[in-house]
C-alpha cells in the first residue's frame, strides 16, 4: 500500500488517510483544541508530500506522521508567540469521494473526550504528550523519544509518573478499577 500511495494512487492515499488522520486529529484536539483541524490538515499535506522519501512499515509511518504533527504544533505555538499567522496553500491530495466516512471515524474517537480532558488537565504537558502519543498514536517508547527529542529512559519515566498521577486522580474521584 505504501508503494501505491507513494505513486499517488487514490485508493492507497485514502486508506492511509482513514488510518492516520482521525488519530492525528484526536491527538491535536487534545493538546491544541482551537487549531486542531488546521494543524491536522497541514500535517496531512506534509505526510503526503513526504511519502516519496519515506522508508518503513506501518509503525514507522505512524511515527513519521506524529513527528510532523508535533512539529506543526510547535510551529503554530512559535508563530502565536511572535504574533504572526502564516497562511498555508491548501491543495487537494485525494479525491474527496474516495475517503470513506472520516467524520464517522472522528465521532467514534470523540467518545474518548472525557479521558483526554482528564489527561490534559491532570498531567504536565510533557506527561500528557507521552501518554497521548503512546495511546492515540500507538507509538513505542523509542518513537516517542525521537518525536519529543529526549531519551527513551526519560519517556519511560514520564510515562510512569503520568500513569501514577492519573491513578491517584481516578482514586480520588472514586472511579473503580
Amino acid at each position: 500500500m505504501f508503494t501505491a500511495a507513494r505513486d499517488g494512487q487514490g485508493w492507497a492515499l485514502s486508506e492511509l488517510y482513514r488510518a492516520l488522520f482521525p488519530r492525528i486529529l484526536q491527538y491535536l484536539g487534545a493538546v491544541e483544541p482551537a487549531d486542531a483541524d488546521d494543524v491536522a490538515c497541514d500535517t496531512w499535506l506534509d505526510v503526503v508530500e513526504g511519502l516519496e522519501r519515506f522508508q518503513g512499515g506501518e509503525a514507522s509511518l505512524r511515527a513519521f506522521a506524529f513527528t510532523i504533527a508535533r512539529r506543526r504544533l510547535l510551529d503554530l505555538r512559535r508563530r502565536r508567540a511572535l504574533g504572526r499567522a502564516e497562511p498555508r496553500d491548501v491543495r487537494e491530495t485525494i479525491d474527496g469521494d474516495s475517503t470513506g466516512d472520516i467524520d464517522e471515524a472522528a465521532r467514534s474517537l470523540a467518545g474518548a473526550d472525557p479521558a483526554l480532558d482528564l489527561i490534559t488537565s491532570s498531567l504536565s504537558p510533557e506527561e500528557a504528550d507521552v501518554v497521548l502519543l503512546r495511546v492515540i498514536g500507538d507509538l513505542d517508547v523509542d518513537a516517542i523519544a525521537a518525536i519529543l527529542g529526549m531519551g527513551a529512559s526519560d519517556v519511560r519515566q514520564l510515562q510512569y509518573r503520568a500513569l501514577h498521577r492519573l491513578s491517584r486522580v481516578l482514586d480520588r474521584e472514586g472511579v473503580t478499577r
